[in-house]
């Protein structure tokens, strides 16, 4: 039996093909080139799927259903996003028009729900009952699995703890409210401090002003990290900064949930251990549990971007 699951990212979409075991056949991937219409978005979706799909030798007949991980407040009940800040859509109906699209029963959740829900059945949460895991790219993503299910909450909008507030009237966050855990601790808030720091008069001076030639345009969520590892005492500020914002966040999950698993995916997990080791000081550090002898796990997830493919494509079993 195959799957087939997309994850609808602010910079790409991916579809993959998944077996029995978790494991990916094949997949196809597009830049998701935002801001669009839900229309145009939906049609590159399709496309994406069916090249999957054709890729693998198969076709839609093939499949049961296919399963979408999107980003915002999905409600799984209707099939409708009912907000996507970094997309700026309100009530989506993104199930219907892709039902019409590609012929077949479509599901849909949140996608850190969905990446989190592809960590439970075959990665780094699999032995768990309670787990949460945390995507760090274009914003910040939230699952929490409660005895062996998805947490939704009572309106589909539950886990965006990327929208609690880690620095009251801090920056603005891309959903309108300051402060926001994901101006700080996403790709983008990393691109941005970064940007900043580089902005200074004294910037030149530094390897990472030369690692990008002068061009702000050219950093991305790997250049503090790149620099910070070749001695650049600015980089090394840098990820000093996010990586206590990022702590204090996570330090706010472990008191609040007590999984026995948060795991951490996501472009930045990639850091691995040059990561997980300064925030693992942090957390010890602050976590109201110090004391217990029964202590939250943290890891990095072990599927990597490929969660959230995963997790959708499992939505239907």
């Amino acid at each position: 039996m195959y799957y087939l699951g997309i994850d609808l990212g602010g910079t790409n979409i991916v579809a993959g093909v998944v077996d029995d075991d978790g494991k990916i056949v094949v997949k196809a991937s597009c830049k998701t080139s935002v801001p669009r219409t839900m229309d145009a978005i939906c049609d590159d979706m399709a496309a994406v799927a069916m090249s999957a799909l054709e890729n693998a030798g198969l076709t839609i007949a093939d499949v049961q259903y296919i399963g979408i991980g999107a980003p915002g407040a999905v409600n799984s009940e209707t099939g409708v996003i009912e907000f996507a800040n970094n997309f700026g859509f309100h009530n989506w109906e993104i199930v219907n028009m892709m039902e019409q699209r590609l012929g077949t029963k479509i599901y849909v959740e949140n996608d850190a729900n969905a990446a989190a829900y592809g960590e439970f059945c075959v990665g780094a949460a699999k032995d768990a009952n309670d787990a949460v895991m945390i995507t760090l790219g274009t914003g910040v993503g939230g699952g929490i699995i409660v005895d062996g299910m998805i947490y939704s909450g009572s309106n589909y909008a539950g886990a965006e703890v990327g929208h609690t507030v880690i620095q009251h009237n801090g920056r603005l966050c891309t959903c309108g409210r300051r402060g926001c855990w994901e101006a700080y601790s996403s790709a983008t808030g990393l691109i941005n401090m970064t940007k900043e720091a580089c902005s200074i008069q004294q910037a030149p001076q530094y390897p990472i002003y030369k690692m990008i030639n002068g061009d702000l345009n050219k950093i991305d969520g790997k250049t503090a990290f790149d620099a910070a590892k070749q001695g650049c005492p600015l980089a090394k500020s840098v990820i000093d900064m996010y990586v206590d914002y990022l702590g204090c966040g996570l330090v706010n999950i472990i008191n609040v949930f007590q999984p026995e698993i948060l795991c951490i995916g996501g472009g930045i997990s990639k850091e691995g251990d040059y990561l997980l080791e300064p925030l693992m000081k942090i957390i010890e550090r602050d976590r109201y549990t110090k004391h217990n002898d029964r202590q939250t796990k943290v890891c990095i997830a072990q599927l990597g971007n490929d969660a959230g493919i995963i997790g959708a494509a499992f939505l239907g079993k």
